[in-house]
């Protein structure tokens, strides 16, 4: 098979594809040549920088394009539905991110309730600033509402209950087993909203409006903590930097934003928020798993 990869993915995983007698082409398309250049390919490896809409698969359709494969968990930056309707098969690599993103949402808990991130950039400027950050609060013993009890989640909830956290979960979907396996009580969401000091949003993109919305947020207890490591759309950016400047939210750690690169300025500089630049899976370890996942998707394709 001939195989673009347009993100980049692990070079050992690439090594490996090669080695079973495929061709391998790593080439970012923009959106405007991407659906053309797809014509020429059995399959494409994406992430989420690249994205493959009705367009895209208007122009790719009736050619030897057959698969798509997200290197991750989400797949809004797809059209699931519609490549399906052409002919294109749409898979992903479900299993391999689970530990990078929980650590990840969890890095963002430790700064927003001690302040790491802005006490480091006043810093870094030249001040020293102690008695302005010097009254950071605990995880331990508070409660972590997760919102969306997938993989990901269920692996946060097991990492913050190792340091004293009391967890709690929402999902639509209920794993029979999990709760006693685990530990951890689903319950609904405005039950998490009102009892939560931290809540961390897992969930994959949702039709119908932001999980955090501004009425949800209305609901939270005053001074929560709210992490975002999924989809950026989850969060109402506006609601959100609204709650940060009144105190309702003490803080929040986001590592997704609507908009991708984020062009949110106001809320991404905001002294209370903890950013990264959607780096959720971006460690050795994950993308190793990533790699090895799609090397096994790939040898199993007819």
């Amino acid at each position: 098979m001939r195989i673009l990869v347009t993100d980049g993915m692990d070079k050992g995983a690439i090594e490996q594809v090669r080695a079973m007698g495929h061709e391998v082409v790593e080439q970012f398309y923009e959106p405007e040549e991407l659906g053309k250049a797809l014509r020429d390919f059995d399959v494409a490896i994406i992430r989420s920088k690249t994205k493959l809409r009705k367009a895209q698969i208007d122009e790719a359709k009736g050619s030897k394009f057959k698969c798509v494969i997200r290197a991750g968990v989400g797949l809004d930056n797809i059209d699931v539905a519609y490549a399906k309707e052409n002919g294109i098969e749409v898979k992903n690599t479900p299993k391999s991110p689970s530990e990078s993103v929980a650590e990840l949402a969890m890095a963002h808990m430790f700064a927003c309730a001690r302040s790491i991130s802005i006490a480091g950039a006043t810093m870094r400027e030249g001040k020293w600033e102690k008695k302005a950050y010097s009254k950071g609060v605990e995880l331990s013993g508070k409660t972590l509402g997760i919102v969306g009890f997938g993989r990901i989640g269920q692996k946060l909830g097991q990492l913050a209950k190792g340091i004293g956290m009391n967890v709690i979960a929402f999902d639509i979907f209920h794993i029979p087993g999990i709760e006693e396996q685990l530990g951890i009580p689903y319950v609904e969401m405005d039950e998490l909203l009102g009892k939560s000091d931290f809540i961390s949003v897992h969930a994959p993109a949702v039709d119908g409006g932001a999980l955090i919305s501004r009425d949800n947020i209305a609901k939270m207890k005053d001074g929560v903590i709210v992490v975002n490591t999924s989809r950026g759309t989850n969060v109402d950016e506006d609601a959100l930097l609204e709650a940060l400047n009144s105190g309702k939210i003490r803080a929040a750690g986001l590592d997704v934003f609507a908009d991708e690169p984020a062009t949110n300025k106001a809320l991404y500089s905001h002294p209370a928020v903890s950013c990264t630049p959607h780096i959720g899976s971006g460690t050795n370890e994950a993308q190793a798993r990533i790699g090895g996942e799609l090397v096994e998707i790939i040898a199993n394709m007819k």
